[in-house]
């Protein structure tokens, strides 16, 4: 691949991951209800999902789910139950007494290996960005160059690494600007990530 090609190809991730969608919803719902450290670990669980995408993708797990829509119709219906799930816990975390304790104590191992499950998981549950990958990452393989494997590896490797430097910078200015809006704790911001949930769950039935 020539170096115009692979800018082009970086310019187009950076075109596609500005667009809003729901990795960026969450980060920055995560940002601003919990803080960067959350919302960074969080972002690394999207990028552990989007890698596991690129492999899936490349082992054509994507094109068998295009020729089985019930699969991909499975796939929908199991990643909005999950959001529903974890909505639901997180608004009964929000109303019960302990939790302005448990949001002003420092961040747990307990709390961050949740969140970078929850990142994990609510990109791996959506089948949009498994097509993503199988349709995008193709069209910069040169067929007649080197092995295509390591082509498709090397994209792939680029597609995680801008990813997760969108989510890091989204994370950061979420925390940011929601310290700046708030002189203390808002008594509803317990209640943004629930809901950024159940809009998440809501749009990749629909969608």
């Amino acid at each position: 691949m020539s170096d115009s090609t692979f800018l082009m190809y970086l310019l187009a991730l950076a075109g596609a991951f500005l667009l809003p969608g729901p990795d960026m919803a969450l980060v920055l719902a995560t940002g601003a209800a919990r803080g960067v450290a959350t919302a960074l670990v969080t972002a690394l669980g999207i990028a552990g999902a989007r890698a596991m995408h690129v492999a899936l993708s490349g082992a054509g797990l994507a094109a068998l789910m295009v020729t089985h829509p019930e699969a991909l119709q499975w796939v929908k219906w199991a990643g909005a139950a999950y959001l529903f799930y974890l909505a639901a816990r997180l608004l009964q975390a929000a109303l019960s007494r302990r939790d302005a304790e448990e949001t002003a104590a420092p961040a747990t191992a307990h709390s961050a290996r949740a969140s970078l499950v929850r990142g994990f998981l609510t990109n791996l549950l959506n089948p949009k960005a498994l097509l993503f990958c199988s349709m995008f990452l193709p069209q910069f393989v040169v067929a007649n160059g080197e092995r295509m494997g390591l082509q498709y590896l090397r994209l792939g490797a680029a597609l995680v690494l801008v990813g997760l430097l969108f989510d890091a910078v989204y994370a950061v200015l979420a925390a940011r600007l929601a310290r700046r809006m708030r002189g203390k704790p808002s008594p509803y911001g317990k209640f943004v990530l629930p809901t950024v949930f159940v809009l998440l769950a809501g749009r990749l039935v629909t969608g």
